[in-house]
Parts: structure tokens; C-alpha cells; sequence
């Protein structure tokens, strides 16, 4: 074994050392690497999902477009609902940058799957009046049936949201379907593939303007417009659309961006990743108390071996470096194996999901380094105790 100038051990006899010393005690060994693995793995899955599921979400936002801005009522000074004039779709319509307009009304009926169920019961439906190219205007496509058009507009057809249908317990339509609505039969005419952007069309009974208004009293007003802006043009678009959509009262309409609506949600699901993340420091703690546990048996039950060691002449520094560098490898060894447990979970999740597998490099390099810092200085106790035995008395002990 060679030693430098200093007296202190050459680095390949330094691992050789370590190695060997956690080999002869592999069961130990193992234990307390897996608690370091596991506070590892823990903190590495939780950024590698909270940021695989947010690169999903804005590359399906990205896919959907951000040029969806909603325009809806807001409130009167008295503190009452507002209501869209009639002709605001078209009003909005004749803004310059604008590209597509479409717009649904709310009614007041409910849909039930038949007369027989409680008024109750109304699994949070809504029954709106919609336009034409609805489904376009809010990237939606028709997974069954067919969509409104203008002839089953005037008629009692309805078409079912995504959510509507699975709460109306219908999976297929069939010829003939019907649901109970606002008191009397409509015709399925389709089901609708889930809207992303706008989640309030999947809870949907979706039925045409001309139909609303004869099958169930519906005044005419839109509840929420749908707009599509040229992509460089949108933050110029949602300044006019409140004075557009209603000049007499613009203050009375509220208008909103879908797409950055789900980016904040998106952060605020990364800001509550901190107590996952806090869990995992936790276990990351226990495993280093592990660590130090393994080196302090280490110490007692090496005690020939430290006197022995220091009667050929090695010096407090070799002995010390010799157990802390045991206590790193030890650690190191369970950061490493926590990694690549952390990005396996990830990447199986991120599958399953249809996400792309993202792992920031704070995750792995995080984790890894805070794994061997915790083995220092889980390790450094026992490393300064071991050097601190003499030679005489650790061989009189052993």
C-alpha cells in the first residue's frame, strides 16, 4: 500500500480501502445504502414527474393552441349576473385579427338519462345552446355520432360532452337514443372527444340555438364566446374584446386565456411537489442516520484492525480518511442506485401517461450530491473516533 509524501494514502489505495471495508460487511452495507436510496428516489421522482407532467401539459397546449381567448358575463354594479348582448359574436367577429367565433348559451334545464330520475339528480350538468363549429373553435372532435348542423339545430337533438355522456351512463349511441331534457325527449345525435382548453363543454348538453329557444325557453343571450386570434396578435385582441363584445358596458364583461389558466395550474401543482420533496429529505435523513449507525459498529468491531494498522505505522489522517471515505462510498453508492430508481419510476409513469421523460439535472445531481454529503457527515464522527484510538489500547481491546 502506497502512501504520498504527506503520509497520506494514494487515492487508489484510499477506494481499494473503502471498498474493501464495506464488503466484508455487505448485508450492513446494503440496508444502509437502500435508506439512502429510497429518500433519493423519492425527491428524483417528484421533479421528474412534476416537471414530465408539465413538459405534457404545454406540448398539449402548445398542439391545442394559445390563441383561445373566452369572453363570458361578469357582474353588474348592483352585484347581479350580466348578460352578453345578442349581437356581440358578431361584433367580435369584425375585430381585424380575429379568425374564428363561436359561442354557447346557458340555459336553464337539466338533463336526466329519463323522467324517472329526481330533479335532484342533476350530476352537475349544464344544458347550453351552441353554434355550429363549436367543436373547431375549441380543438374537440366528435368521437361517436355526429355533430349539430343545420337541420337538427331546430330540432330536440342534443350532442353530449365527453364528461356528460359518462355521467349519463352512455358509452355508444345507437339509433333511436334519447335523453330527457328541460322535460322532454332529445335525440343523441353524438359524444364529444374531451376539450382540454375548455373543460366546462365536456360537462355539457350541447343543443342548437333555434332548438333551445323552442324546446326550452331560452332567451338568445350567449353565456361565453369562443375566439380564436391570430397567434401574434392575441394580447392585442383581449384588450378590445371586453369594449367589443358589450360598448355600452365593457366592465361588465370578463375575458380570460384558457391556455395560461392551465399553465398556473401547472405551477401551483410544482409549488405543493414541496412536501413531497420534504418527505424525501426525510428519508433521505434516516438513511443517513443509517450511514452513521453502520460506520459506528464499523469502528467497534475493527478495533484490531485500527491498532494494528496505526503499530505499522499509519497516522490518525489515513485512518480518519480511510472511514469517512467508507461512509461517501457508502453513500454514494445508495444516491446512485436512488437515481436510477427515481428516473426508472419516472420514465414508467411518463409512459403510461403519454408524456415525454424529464428529469432536470437538479433532480439527479441534486439528489446524488446531497446523498454524499449527508454520507460525510454521517461518517465524520466515527472517522474522527477511530482516529482517535491508540494503537495499544484498540489491540488490548480486540
Amino acid at each position: 500500500m502506497t502512501t504520498t509524501a504527506l503520509g497520506r494514502l494514494h487515492p487508489a489505495d484510499l477506494a481499494r480501502t473503502a471498498v474493501a471495508g464495506l464488503r466484508t460487511r455487505r448485508m450492513r452495507a446494503a440496508l444502509s445504502a437502500l435508506g439512502i436510496a429510497i429518500g433519493v428516489a423519492a425527491m428524483v421522482a417528484v421533479m421528474g414527474l412534476s416537471a414530465s407532467s408539465q413538459a405534457g401539459l404545454l406540448a398539449e397546449i402548445d398542439k391545442l393552441g394559445t390563441n383561445l381567448l373566452t369572453v363570458s358575463p361578469g357582474q353588474i354594479l348592483g352585484g347581479g349576473g350580466a348578460k352578453l348582448p345578442f349581437g356581440a359574436p358578431g361584433m367580435i367577429a369584425r375585430i381585424g385579427p380575429v379568425e374564428t367565433v363561436q359561442h354557447t348559451g346557458k340555459t336553464k334545464a337539466n338533463a336526466f338519462r329519463s323522467p324517472y330520475i329526481p330533479s335532484i339528480n342533476t350530476n352537475a350538468l349544464t344544458v347550453n345552446a351552441a353554434s355550429l363549429d363549436l367543436p373547431a373553435a375549441v380543438r374537440t372532435t366528435v368521437a361517436q355520432g355526429s355533430y349539430l348542423n343545420a337541420a337538427t339545430a331546430e330540432q330536440p337533438v342534443a350532442v353530449l360532452g365527453s364528461a356528460a355522456a359518462t355521467r349519463l351512463g352512455i358509452a355508444r349511441i345507437h339509433s333511436g337514443m334519447r335523453v330527457w331534457v328541460g322535460g322532454q325527449w332529445f335525440y343523441v345525435a353524438g359524444i364529444l372527444n374531451p376539450a382540454t382548453l375548455t373543460p366546462e363543454i365536456d360537462s355539457s348538453v350541447l343543443v342548437g340555438y333555434p332548438a333551445a329557444q323552442k324546446y326550452l325557453h331560452f332567451d338568445g343571450h350567449p353565456s361565453t364566446i369562443y375566439v380564436r386570434a391570430q397567434t401574434d396578435q392575441v394580447q392585442d385582441v383581449q384588450k378590445v374584446l371586453a369594449a367589443t363584445a358589450n360598448p355600452k358596458n365593457a366592465n361588465e364583461v370578463s375575458v380570460s386565456r384558457p391556455s395560461a389558466a392551465l399553465v398556473a395550474r401547472v405551477a401551483v401543482q410544482s409549488a405543493l411537489n414541496g412536501l413531497f420533496l420534504g418527505l424525501g429529505a426525510v428519508a433521505l435523513l434516516v438513511g443517513g442516520i443509517g450511514v452513521a449507525n453502520t460506520m459506528v459498529i464499523s469502528v467497534l468491531e475493527r478495533r484490531s484492525e485500527i491498532g494494528l494498522r496505526r503499530a505499522l505505522g499509519a497516522t490518525k489522517g489515513n485512518i480518519r480518511l480511510q472511514f469517512l471515505a467508507e461512509a461517501i462510498l457508502l453513500a454514494a453508492i445508495g444516491g446512485a442506485a436512488g437515481v436510477a430508481m427515481g428516473t426508472i419510476a419516472t420514465a414508467i409513469y411518463a409512459n403510461v401517461k403519454g408524456w415525454a421523460t424529464v428529469v432536470p439535472p437538479l433532480a439527479w445531481a441534486g439528489g446524488l450530491g446531497a446523498a454524499i454529503a449527508i454520507g460525510a457527515v454521517a461518517g465524520l464522527l466515527p472517522a474522527l473516533r477511530a482516529a482517535r484510538m491508540q494503537p495499544t489500547e484498540a489491540l488490548r481491546a480486540s
